[in-house]
């Protein structure tokens, strides 16, 4: 496909936008919109949805391949978090002095709304969630973004917000230069991806306490205070922005804790004091506190009334795929819970659940070290059944701290013999701790396939 001429005097800059999904796309659709000539390049196959959209908006594309010389031709290059900076096609673009960004850097050059940002190795979408359901049940204007929801650039490009609350990967981090958060939220830091930054967990920190790089003293830093990766890290990097910490373990001056009749307190200076019991929440769980917690303080510095946070924190439901209730058998519960593709969320999904547990767990296995849930086995789990290619891995783990681990090769044939194993009273838990492209096209097919393989039962 041949781009247009470049050496006129009118010349709009160029956009390269590198792969076509939702992030993408929306990148592509606000480039235009603010006077780019914009190309889009997929090394694999667009989504007909997005093809169509592409062709609607009169944005030119390829797939199945990268055409150097095109990509080369860029004054900017948007690129998918998904694609790594070390693969061919970018270090040729950054040995040409071509910026090389991301959707969410790019989309916040456009936009006058607040930018809520948060991330963390687990619990981001449920916290962000939670914060989008307490902000707009506050009477707030606000858009759902990032990691999660539509395209945070096509928002830009098509809506009206206040405020955005945006779920932000550590990946999405890597690519930002300018990105201000005005609240930033640092959930916590478990080891996650760490094949993407050379098993260098300082650099895995590092790349998450990039979400308050940029801010200043008029904004806001929320933390979990208990975690000691965060906290080493703040003493490399540091804060400009004021901060309110969260806690389980002490009284805070500022921020949130919980004390001694586990009621959740969140103390901000010059507002009334917010407590609520941790019984009262919907979401339960050691995990979840500290999700209400940061989103109640977020909630609370946008000075939200109490008797809304509290209703807001009693009634929210969870997403899809985040240990989601599917289906109560013969008395035995099914928890889908396939969002959990690392070995901490799998421990907290294991902790906030009673009685004995089924564990359907394996995929990709991204370099996991499964010696944290090695306890919680020994104590909680009934049975392993593995789901994956490869799982010696899970065996080697687990072959002394449980009488049963089967391997499967499709959902159903686990879904089945998990069944089996499980007695009334039980839950028949998946919560994989690796990727799902080994058998699934991504995360949400496993637990689609989780979801159709019990109501088969």
């Amino acid at each position: 496909m041949k781009s247009k001429e470049t050496n006129t005097t009118n010349h709009k800059p160029r956009l390269i936008v590198l792969g076509a999904g939702e992030s993408g796309v929306g990148a592509a659709v606000l480039g235009k919109q603010q006077g780019y000539e914009v190309f889009v390049s997929d090394y694999g196959r667009i989504t007909e949805s997005y093809r169509e959209q592409l062709r609607k908006s009169e944005i030119l594309f390829e797939e199945n391949g990268h055409s150097l010389e095109q990509l080369l031709m860029a004054d900017l290059v948007i690129k998918s978090p998904g694609i790594s900076e070390k693969t061919a096609v970018v270090q040729q673009l950054k040995r040409k002095g071509v910026p090389v960004i991301g959707e969410i850097e790019f989309a916040s050059r456009y936009t006058d709304a607040k930018l809520i940002g948060i991330t963390g190795s687990n619990g981001k979408s449920t916290t962000t969630m939670l914060t989008y359901h307490l902000l707009k049940r506050g009477g707030i204007r606000v858009g759902l973004a990032g990691n999660i929801g539509r395209s945070f650039a096509m928002q830009v490009a098509t809506r009206e917000f206040d405020a955005y609350v945006l779920e932000i990967s550590s990946f999405m981090l890597d690519d930002i230069y300018d990105f201000r958060a005005d609240i930033a939220v640092l959930l916590n830091i478990t080891p996650d991806h760490l094949d993407r930054y050379d098993y260098e967990m300082d650099r895995y920190v590092d790349a998450k306490l990039r979400i308050t790089k940029n801010q200043r003293s008029e904004d806001i830093f929320i933390y979990c205070k208990d975690d000691p990766e965060i906290i080493k890290g703040l003493t490399r990097n540091g804060s400009s922005a004021s901060s309110y910490p969260f806690s389980l373990k002490e009284e805070l001056a500022h921020g949130a804790y919980l004390n001694e009749e586990n009621e959740i307190i969140i103390k901000l200076p010059k507002q009334e004091k917010f407590i609520m019991s941790i019984n009262d929440l919907a979401l339960q769980g050691k995990h979840n506190v500290y999700n209400n917690m940061a989103s109640g303080i977020i909630a609370k510095v946008w000075e939200l009334r109490n008797e809304t946070i509290r209703e807001s924190m009693g009634d929210f439901v969870n997403i899809p795929h985040r240990l989601e209730h599917v289906s109560k058998i013969s008395g035995i519960e099914f928890i889908n819970d396939s969002k959990a593709t690392n070995v901490n969320s799998v421990w907290y999904a294991l902790e906030s659940l009673p009685g004995k547990i089924v564990l359907i767990m394996g995929g990709v296995d991204k370099g996991n070290d499964y010696t944290m849930l090695k306890e919680m086995v020994q104590t909680k789990v009934r049975g392993i059944v593995c789901l994956g290619k490869d799982n010696r891995n899970i065996h080697n783990a687990f072959e002394e701290d449980t009488e049963i681990i089967v391997n499967t090769q499709t959902m159903s044939e686990a879904v089945q013999i998990a069944y089996h194993i499980a007695q009334k009273g039980d839950t028949v838990l998946l919560s994989p701790a690796c990727a799902s492209f080994d058998l699934f096209k991504n995360y949400e097919d496993r637990g689609d396939q989780f979801k159709e393989a019990v109501k088969e039962l």
